[in-house]
């Protein structure tokens, strides 16, 4: 019995001088003696590491297990990966990375990832950041969709000119390359996998003589007060759409929002929502991907706005000054491959110019814009845009 950090035939001298973790796992399983160095080396030189265990009557396969957790906590790794990816396509995308990084043994054996699903929410890396100790102890790469963590001055956004976007991709999909939308940062620093698209699902039954909302500016109207879902919950796409209202439609227009809410529902529950017995929302405003849920044939009727689906980014950013290190990882997750897992499994629209997104042509994306992102304090916006939105909530 083995495995690629020691043998269970290496002797205690042998299996302490290598890892020190074992000094202290051993003491805590009743061999006293192991901590005294001379005895360490006398003893420990005669007594393998599979005897002491049997003499002491301890499991193997707990030894190992503990021990082996013990290595991996206090090992230091090249790269450190953070991030959150999309709940749909989390798992293939981690399974394919993990694919990735099966026959690069010596790569795998120098990173540690944390890739977590986004309805865990992003205070665990806001944290992870509050904790570190300046740029030098934060993650090598990080990955998460929305503006909050990224673009706060007071986190991310004091260290922006320490990333670099040096993926291979110099032309961004043509969905998002175009006359009226440019993704691609200017200034090279971020970089993007793909994006969230927000999206309207009309209840028809509910809607009555009520003229169907073909953009997000119908919602301002009288007859939506009250009637609207929105994704207060996905704190991502919900940031997304106060900014991109406040930007294009001004204060009225994130006040007139919060007027318009009914509920705050989960995606999958929005998409049954005119089962509810309650009462229920005229539209509900969804990521593009919960679209896939909905029944032809069922009363719910889904709408792309006219003047845009709202988006939510999801950025990459990689440090610089550890390019070399980093790049096989980013060309990873910038690949063809994980593009068509983002579009495809979970109509996710990619970035990456290869990848058919399956989305019509005329369907358009309302984006901040990189001059507007970088000429003002996003946090500061968001926070104001809070109150507005709630301002309208409290004035219904």
């Amino acid at each position: 019995m083995s495995n690629k950090y020691f043998d269970f035939k290496d002797t205690l001298y042998d299996i302490t001088s290598k890892y020190s973790e074992a000094i202290d796992l051993l003491y805590d399983l009743g061999l006293q003696y192991i901590k005294d160095e001379k005895k360490r080396e006398t003893l420990g030189k005669s007594i393998s590491l599979e005897m002491a265990l049997n003499m002491k009557k301890i499991d193997k396969e707990y030894f190992e297990d503990e021990l082996i957790k013990k290595i991996k906590e206090n090992k230091t790794y090249d790269v450190t990966i953070k991030g959150i990816l999309p709940c749909p396509v989390r798992i293939p995308l981690v399974d394919a990375f993990e694919e990735f990084l099966k026959d690069k043994e010596d790569l795998k054996e120098k990173i540690s990832y944390e890739l977590k699903a986004a309805s865990m929410g992003v205070d665990w890396l806001v944290e992870c950041f509050e904790k570190s100790d300046g740029y030098k102890d934060l993650p090598d790469l990080f990955i998460s969709a929305g503006f909050d963590l990224f673009f706060d001055k007071n986190l991310m956004g004091q260290y922006k000119s320490e990333f670099e976007d040096f993926t291979l991709i110099e032309n961004y999909n043509k969905d998002f390359e175009n006359d009226y939308i440019k993704l691609k940062d200017p200034d090279n620093e971020y970089s993007m996998l793909g994006v969230v698209p927000a999206v309207f699902l009309v209840n028809k039954e509910e809607l009555g003589d009520i003229e169907i909302p073909t953009s997000w500016k119908d919602l301002f109207k009288d007859e939506f007060k009250n009637k609207v879902s929105l994704p207060i919950g996905d704190f991502d796409l919900f940031n997304a759409i106060l900014l991109n209202i406040y930007k294009t439609y001004g204060t009225l227009g994130v006040e007139k929002l919060g007027e318009s809410l009914l509920t705050s529902m989960h995606p999958s529950q929005m998409v049954k929502s005119h089962k509810r017995k309650t009462e229920k929302p005229i539209v509900t405003i969804m990521p593009y991907f919960f679209t896939k849920m909905v029944n032809e044939n069922g009363p719910m009727a889904f709408v792309w706005p006219k003047d845009g689906a709202i988006i939510s980014p999801i950025f990459m950013l990689s440090k610089k000054d550890k390019k070399e290190k980093l790049k096989p990882i980013v060309d990873f997750f910038s690949s063809k491959k994980v593009g068509e897992i983002l579009a495809h499994n979970g109509k996710f629209p990619s970035i990456h110019p290869d990848v058919d997104n399956r989305i019509p042509k005329e369907n358009k994306y309302m984006f901040l814009g990189w001059d507007y992102i970088k000429n003002n304090d996003i946090k500061d916006i968001l926070d104001k845009c809070e109150k507005m939105f709630y301002k309208g909530i409290k004035e219904e």
